[in-house]
């Protein structure tokens, strides 16, 4: 299945982002690359790594050495939020390290510490986008008021929040919020916080033939919400792909939804 084949979120300046993608934390070493070659083989067209994982090199080599061409595979990277006034040369040693000229969405990894901090580090992940080292920006970890504050001072919404989400996470509310500042919800660690015996999950799995690990993720893209569930197992990897050939109902989304209130 070919980038252009793959449900997305469309970003400003029409990037298109896949809604299933590849995490890469604590992947690492010979393994890491290994896993993100796998996942490419698969079929994932979207990558997620940080400067703080550090395996952007081991990322890059498996994107070299895919085959596939750069502009069908879209890489995330973030900056660490205590690189103030470092922004540049930070993403420049990212771009080194993934062998690459661009990356297609730049993050910030965690609101610094310092709340005076946050509006120059913004400006300099907008810089970076107005010099194509990279084609949408965004944050992770972000709270919606501190959103609101980068918005407010640059009129320049961040094109993605990051955060952590699942069905025992969810929080119509937030969504929303993001939704209605243009911000796509990217969601990490989807299984960690998933209770996968939960039989709301086992019945729905059940009903579609397929995993509960496989419904929590098609509860993500059916929420037009990005999941980057991540696995060094090659089955569990390609099972984590494996997920286009089915749909849930409005029903099932329902009680999917609800566990978040539980």
């Amino acid at each position: 299945m070919d980038l252009i084949d793959q449900p997305a979120a469309l970003l400003p300046g029409d990037v298109r982002m896949p809604l299933l993608g590849f995490g890469t934390w604590q992947a690492t070493g010979q393994a890491g690359y290994e896993a993100v070659l796998a996942a490419l083989d698969t079929g994932y067209r979207h990558v997620d790594t940080a400067t703080m994982y550090g395996n952007e090199r081991e990322v890059g080599r498996a994107v070299q050495e895919s085959g596939l061409r750069r502009e069908d595979v879209f890489i995330t990277t973030k900056l660490p939020s205590n690189r103030v006034g470092q922004e540049r040369a930070t993403l420049e040693a990212s771009l080194e390290a993934l062998g690459v000229d661009h990356v297609d969405l730049w993050l910030i990894h965690w609101p610094p510490s310092s709340s005076a901090d946050s509006i120059p580090l913004w400006r300099e992940l907008l810089a970076a986008r107005d010099e194509n080292l990279t084609r949408a920006i965004g944050v992770s970890n972000y709270s919606t008021g501190q959103i609101d504050e980068l918005i407010q001072s640059t009129e320049e919404n961040p094109a993605v929040n990051q955060i952590e989400w699942s069905p025992a996470l969810y929080d119509r509310q937030r969504h929303a919020e993001l939704r209605d500042r243009g911000v796509v919800l990217e969601g990490y660690s989807p299984f960690k916080t998933s209770d996968l015996s939960d039989p709301v999950l086992t019945r729905i799995a059940g009903a579609h033939g397929v995993s509960p690990a496989q419904v929590v993720l098609r509860w993500h893209i059916d929420h037009e919400i990005v999941a980057i569930p991540k696995s060094v197992t090659p089955e569990r990897i390609t099972a984590n792909f494996d997920v286009f050939h089915f749909s849930l109902t409005a029903e099932e989304m329902r009680d999917i939804d609800a566990l978040g209130n539980a």
